[in-house]
């Protein structure tokens, strides 16, 4: 093999590896990790009235995450195109039902997913295929998307909310909860939440 042809192939692995690992290498922002404070990020108000109250907001526009009333927010980053977000959704679907049933924390902990470049007709069917109980929010233009490294999906951020409306991560991961029942548990050891 010549001393071209290695150039190309090596090129064309580089390409490769960095499409595989998430994105186009050109990440805006690195990925926020556990400890450190998620991006502060504006969301459209849910229409849905179940939704607006789950999450303790009114009216309409845009909300910040410190907004949501709850001591912990678990955001999943799924793209509706995505087979393994596919493949989870019925395991956070439990998750999200383990919590209400859990009369200590399901006022305390609260779920959302984003959809990474889906439009809201893409995030609704979504929703609809895999009948998703929580708050989903399209992030066509990929703003948020960028803000947070331009992960792979799905991933999963759990923040704890402070009063002073700052917010610490306590997890940032891409994959599989496992588990709902065992990753409820880890998110109140991590969140201190007892």
């Amino acid at each position: 093999m010549n001393e071209g042809t290695k150039i190309l192939i090596a090129a064309v692995l580089a390409v490769f590896i960095g499409i595989r690992a998430g994105g186009s290498g050109n990440a805006s922002e690195k990925t926020p990790l556990k400890g450190e404070r998620f991006p502060d990020i504006r969301l459209a108000v849910p229409e849905k009235e179940a939704e607006k109250s789950y999450l303790g907001l009114s009216g309409k526009g845009t909300f910040a995450l410190s907004d949501v009333k709850a001591d912990v927010l678990i955001i999943e980053i799924f793209s509706m195109y995505c087979p393994y977000c596919q493949k989870e959704a019925p395991l956070v679907n439990q998750l999200f039902e383990t919590i209400g049933k859990a009369e200590d924390v399901k006022n305390r902990i609260k779920v959302i997913g984003i959809g990474a470049g889906n439009t809201p007709f893409e995030v609704d069917v979504f929703r609809t295929q895999y009948a998703v109980p929580f708050p989903l929010f399209d992030d066509q233009s990929y703003d948020v998307y960028k803000r947070i490294g331009e992960v792979r999906t799905p991933y999963f951020f759990v923040l704890k909310l402070h009063p002073d409306r700052s917010n610490t991560i306590v997890y940032s991961k891409v994959g599989t909860i496992g588990d709902p029942a065992q990753f409820l548990a880890f998110v109140r050891d991590e969140a201190g939440l007892k």
